[in-house]
């Protein structure tokens, strides 16, 4: 059996369909921020244990085989609406997940970090990160995630397994479905505005691959011959991309549907801006995301009519939106009581 954290996630969500399409079994662990409506269509097929891993039960591990973990505070503005959650949520519960999971002799452990770990700025010079370039992470998410890998990293040997993914920034659909991630906004804005505007000119470069790939790249380092992964990193990206580059696709995939404007910004402010090596993990393992902008967009569109996603202003898709309105629901119902 797998257990899989932040099961109920946008990438989550995507892995679980994976794995039980694989014929595995699966056990989630997930504090539920934002339900799990998205497991409905997998809801009699797997474990589900409702939880807050900085105060971990090891019995969620009985039975366990393996552990993919991709719980945690997920990007910049939720890490710095609360650093110190961030903190406890992305290192200090990894930790304790990977000790539970060592003193129960389970080996095989992923971890969804993040390449954000690279990022010095638009105005820094532009060099492709590999694995064994050297990181300074500025950002309270991309900190939390590398000190987080270096726990991991200490704890390898003989009796344990942990495999680190550095995850470019995700696009695609998801039925836990966000549209605060680049390539999902783009697709917004286009179906509710028409037009899409950058910023910076566009110039900012992103690594980018698909939810599906990541689920998958998952699946395969949890397969891999151990002696492969142990204790290795992997960056995992379809392809770097300059933001205007990304506008251009989304108008690509949609020129059958609507009539897109690109507006683009020049005014410079702080942003973002990274390109990675994705070569290592097909070397290595002889994985390599496959699925495009374009042909995700294509995808995204059709199934956010379908599970009807079309309320594209709620909240429940953007993560910093939904966890600062539960936290100012969390005060005032300590100052209340129950609602009714």
């Amino acid at each position: 059996m797998i257990l899989v954290t932040g099961g109920a996630g946008y990438i989550g969500c995507v892995l679980v369909g994976e794995l039980l399409a694989k014929g595995e079994s699966v056990r989630l662990y997930d504090k539920l921020y934002f339900g799990d409506a998205g497991l409905n269509k997998y809801r009699e097929k797997v474990d589900m244990v409702q939880g807050d891993l900085r105060y971990f039960d090891p019995k969620a591990l009985d039975g366990i085989d393996s552990v993919i973990h991709l719980a945690g505070l997920s990007n910049d503005p939720t890490a710095e609406f609360n650093p110190k959650a961030n903190h406890e949520m992305n290192t200090v519960a990894t930790g304790v997940l990977a000790k539970a999971c060592k003193e129960r002799g389970i080996k095989r452990f992923t971890f969804a970090s993040t390449c954000s770990i690279y990022d010095r700025g638009l105005f820094a010079e532009d060099i492709l990160y590999n694995e064994d370039s050297e990181v300074a992470p500025r950002a309270a998410y991309a900190v939390s995630n590398y000190e987080a890998e270096k726990i991991l990293l200490e704890m390898c040997d003989e009796k344990f397994c942990p495999v680190i993914l550095r995850q470019g920034t995700v696009y695609g659909f998801s039925p836990r479905m966000r549209y605060d991630l680049v390539v999902n906004t783009f697709l917004r804005d286009a179906i509710t505005k028409g037009a899409l505007t950058v910023h910076c000119g566009g110039e900012m470069w992103r690594p980018l691959v698909d939810v599906s790939d990541v689920a998958k790249a998952h699946i395969c380092c949890v397969e891999a011959p151990e002696e492969k992964v142990r204790g290795q990193i992997f960056n995992l990206s379809f392809k770097n991309y300059r933001i205007l580059e990304l506008a251009h696709w989304v108008r690509e995939a949609l020129k059958d549907r609507l009539e897109l404007e690109i507006n683009v910004d020049y005014s410079h402010y702080k942003a973002r801006s990274y390109r990675v090596c994705a070569q290592k993990i097909e070397t290595v393992l002889g994985f390599k995301p496959i699925v495009p902008v374009k042909e995700s967009v294509e995808n995204m569109i059709q199934k956010i009519y379908e599970y009807g996603y079309t309320d594209f202003l709620h909240p429940r898709y953007y993560n910093i939106e939904w966890m600062t309105l539960l936290y100012q629901m969390e005060q005032t119902l300590a100052k209340i009581g129950s609602v009714f």
